[in-house]
């Protein structure tokens, strides 16, 4: 089917760079760390962060348009621009299979590789976790709650990832297992420059999205892509919009010089394990309340939690579901675990 968000040449390019449209403007795609776990080649740093195993893991949008244009996008096609949505809306019941069938279809290829551990090849068409960020904005689709309960039906955990310009989405929002807010300049005139938006009042929705998701009360993240020579500075300006937002964690990620991002940057832009470890300890130093936690040194990237969370940065899958159906109240911690838990 084609899609109602891309013209034909766009989607002849997606399709080229691995993507699979679904339906009407869904897209999914299969992250390298799921084939590398497959090939016994290593995991994502969300397995050592959170305990998500890579070869489960389903990563798609719903959405091709998005309100920015960051200048480290590392995606060959930069989404369509748009403010709002625009065309049909798919039901969510439909996205979630459709989306899962294509996935594992794009991985039957590992049933026949003599370098694919055979125990995770069994296990990967059973996906028990989905990664709502690919190209596009994913929290801009109108039925993307419905879409999250469609997952947590099929005991699928949920990271949904946005580039807080939608505040009044993560309004919409009453459950995911983890909401990413993507914070990519410590001030106005930086994020400007950075992620090009389309949005006049682009500093205000950040900052309402950054109030709003300390009100949730399931697990969130912040998570900063370090740009060196770029956005590496001014730690404490930082700090103040992570003391706003009080997410449970922060992800401090280094830029990768690949795909589209290459057009505006240099290899040397790309910080070093060494340089994202020491912003990280700088970034703490106005964070009393947050502690180091990990690093994951393939991915360049660094977990900064809550103190109070007492180093309990896995998910207890078995609990969040069962927090899910009994309609109750929770917080993060109440689903939270010290171990690696199976989902």
């Amino acid at each position: 089917m084609p899609s109602e968000q891309l013209t034909k040449g766009q989607e002849n390019v997606l399709e080229k760079q691995g993507y699979r449209i679904v339906g009407n403007h869904s897209a999914v795609k299969t992250c390298q760390w799921t084939r590398n776990m497959l090939s016994r080649k290593g995991e994502c740093y969300k397995y050592k962060f959170y305990g998500i195993r890579s070869h489960q893991c389903l990563q798609m949008t719903t959405s091709f348009f998005c309100a920015s244009r960051c200048k480290f996008c590392w995606r060959g096609l930069k989404a369509p621009v748009s403010d709002k949505w625009y065309g049909s809306i798919d039901a969510p019941d439909e996205i979630a299979s459709d989306s899962i069938k294509t996935h594992v279809k794009l991985l039957q290829g590992f049933k026949g590789s003599d370098k694919a551990d055979k125990t995770l090849v069994k296990e990967m068409e059973n996906v028990r976790h989905v990664a709502l960020s690919l190209t596009g904005e994913p929290i801009a689709y109108p039925k993307i709650n419905e879409l999250l309960k469609e997952f947590h039906k099929r005991r699928i955990s949920t990271f949904l990832v946005t580039n807080a310009q939608y505040p009044e989405k993560i309004k919409e929002i009453e459950n995911a297992t983890q909401l990413y807010l993507s914070i990519d300049a410590p001030n106005k005139a930086l994020l400007k420059k950075i992620d090009n938006p389309l949005f006049d009042d682009f500093w205000e929705r950040m900052n309402n999205s950054l109030d709003l998701l300390k009100t949730r009360n399931y697990r969130t993240c912040i998570r900063l892509t370090m740009i060196k020579n770029e956005n590496m500075c001014n730690a404490g300006e930082y700090a103040k919009l992570m003391q706003k937002g009080m997410p449970d964690f922060v992800e401090l990620k280094s830029y990768m010089w690949i795909g589209g991002g290459r057009a505006n940057y240099k290899l040397s832009n790309m910080p070093s394990m060494k340089e994202v470890q020491e912003f990280s300890k700088e970034l703490l130093k106005f964070l009393p309340d947050y502690e180091y936690i990990a690093e994951h040194i393939p991915s360049r990237a660094v977990l900064i939690a809550k103190k109070s969370l007492n180093k309990k940065t896995f998910i207890d899958f078995n609990k969040f579901f069962e927090l899910i159906n009994s309609g109750k109240e929770f917080k993060a911690e109440d689903y939270s675990s010290e171990k690696m838990m199976e989902n």
